[in-house]
């Protein structure tokens, strides 16, 4: 025969998984409840306008050491900034695929850009894009170089640019190129063209 106390702790114990099984299945009614109840509550991404393009990307060949001119079809949108990130991204997506000319880490992409003026602009990147970089100076310029180049090419107007990682100044992209100085994209198109 069972003891009498152990009876009682065992029906306890139940009562206690049944009490608990019956809170927990309306704590996540209501969680549920609130999310949709927020969902219909949050504002709504405006639209942004813009199209798809047709526009040239600087890509690097690491097996050459050389740049070459690519077409790639982007969806660009009609803000200045917007655009400026979405055209070094379609650059960045032809180095993070498999197989690519110029591997980089997955997880290297851009943030945001800033526009300081009209001519001046901060690019913010992943920490990604700088932790995963392959070290070489070579390799480092190609692919700033790269960057810089197809941004002039398809955003008018930017004379000088400058690359933060993870919306914070660095030394160097991976142990050689300077990311402490803003690049002249004049002196950047001079360099592109030993590459080309």
């Amino acid at each position: 025969m069972i003891p009498r106390h152990f009876q009682i702790t065992v029906a306890l114990v139940l009562l206690a998984i049944l009490v608990s099984g019956v809170v927990i299945i309306r704590i996540t009614h209501k969680e549920e409840a609130l999310t949709q109840q927020g969902a219909e509550l949050a504002p709504v991404a405006p639209v942004v306008g813009g199209k798809q393009e047709q526009i040239q990307v600087l890509i690097a060949y690491d097996d050459d050491q050389a740049l070459r001119w690519r077409t790639a079809e982007v969806f660009l949108p009609t803000d200045r900034s917007l655009r400026a990130r979405e055209t070094l991204r379609s650059v960045l997506s032809q180095y993070v695929q498999t197989p690519s000319p110029h591997p980089l880490t997955k997880g290297a992409d851009i943030k945001d850009v800033y526009f300081i003026n009209q001519d001046t602009m901060v690019v913010d990147t992943t920490s990604q894009f700088a932790d995963g970089h392959p070290s070489g100076i070579l390799l480092e310029e190609l692919t700033l170089i790269s960057l810089i180049e197809t941004l002039t090419a398809n955003v008018p107007g930017i004379n000088k640019v400058k690359f933060l990682v993870d919306g914070k100044e660095r030394e160097t992209l991976a142990g050689h190129a300077d990311l402490m100085s803003f690049y002249q994209t004049t002196a950047v198109h001079e360099m592109a063209k030993e590459f080309e």
